[in-house]
């Protein structure tokens, strides 16, 4: 194995791992740098259980749901990371201090509106008493999930659902926030096609897609896992299905692309306004549509950009773990509510 794939196949294991990757600069393609609380939202949420089974809900203050009970929550503030926002949320929201276990579910309405939904466990304070009601929330209470409850959102149930769920089996490895900074919101896509011969015993064979030139149109740079922006008026999800055109436009509307779920979260917000971005490092799949006729469907679709090749995995061990985290579907989800 040459260098150039060594070095690309360790960035593979490091992303499989839950370890984060250097963002590479856009050079002419760059975007302006989101900025929190300006051009971009953030939220954190916590599921937080007791011994006894039940979840940490706080009563709002607010005007518009004054009264009404929802998870600890909370928009992230310039200069946070989004565990220290989380760990802020709850001691204030509910008095309690608390240590983040995993991401449980990431949900966007595109780059502009993120939310982090975390499983958590308390490590010290007090639950929040009413004499203590202040401008964050009104107290806490251990809810049991049964007894009637006004929510203030319905939205909570699916994150309380994720979070037993987990805590029954751990269908993930689990995934931290990477303290790596981005100026934009972006995709590292793992960009997979597995061939439908079986020339490699049972598992077929892989390639991946790469990036063959520096995203400033430059050459001298080793290929790499593309990277992309999101678009202002797209969800995250589609940023790396629109790679697709650009690659292979001819074929894209001949295939099957879909975004399994996200290896690792990057952010580093420490210099607000500049390293506000967020890099989901994507594990994505592509298969040829099979009523076409005429395909060759053990090998990956032509492309046409001089800048993407495929490059295949011959490292037996790194294909099988590839292989088996996409059959296992065993990676942190993200939906859209769009």
């Amino acid at each position: 194995m040459d260098s150039t794939s060594e070095d690309l196949e360790e960035d593979v294991r490091l992303m499989l791992n839950g370890e984060g990757l250097d963002v590479p600069g856009f050079g002419s393609f760059s975007e302006r740098a989101v900025a929190l609380r300006k051009t971009a939202c953030y939220v954190v949420g916590a599921v937080i259980f007791s011994a006894k089974e039940e979840v940490l809900m706080v009563q709002e203050v607010k005007k518009e749901c004054y009264g009404r009970w929802y998870l600890p929550a909370g928009r992230m503030e310039e200069g946070e990371s989004i565990t220290e926002a989380l760990q802020r949320e709850v001691r204030e929201e509910a008095g309690l201090d608390c240590q983040p276990i995993t991401m449980l579910l990431v949900q966007e309405r595109g780059p502009q509106w993120i939310r982090f939904a975390f499983l958590a466990e308390v490590t010290g304070g007090s639950l929040k008493t009413p004499a203590e009601a202040d401008s964050e929330s009104l107290q806490a209470l251990w809810w049991d999930r049964e007894s009637p409850l006004p929510l203030r959102s319905p939205d909570i149930l699916a994150l309380i659902d994720a979070g037993v769920k987990y805590r029954q089996k751990s269908w993930f490895p689990v995934s931290l926030p990477i303290n790596l900074p981005c100026h934009v919101v972006c995709q590292r896509l793992l960009f997979t096609f597995v061939s439908s011969s079986h020339g490699q015993g049972d598992e077929g064979r892989l390639w991946l897609l790469l990036r063959d030139r520096a995203d400033d149109g430059e050459t001298g740079t080793r290929p790499h896992l593309p990277v992309v922006i999101t678009a202002k008026t797209h969800t995250v999800a589609w940023a790396g299905l629109g790679l697709l055109q650009e690659c292979m436009p001819s074929s894209c509307l001949r295939v099957t692309a879909n975004v399994r779920g996200v290896l690792g979260v990057q952010h580093c917000g420490r210099v607000p306004g500049k390293t506000d971005g967020i890099c989901f490092n994507t594990l994505a799949t592509l298969e040829h549509l099979e009523e076409e006729e005429g395909t060759d469907l053990s090998c990956p679709p032509p492309l046409e950009s001089e800048s993407y090749r495929w490059h295949e995995v011959a490292n037996q061990s790194l294909r099988t773990k590839i292989l088996q985290r996409i059959k296992d579907g065993s990676l942190l989800p993200v939906h859209s509510l769009y």
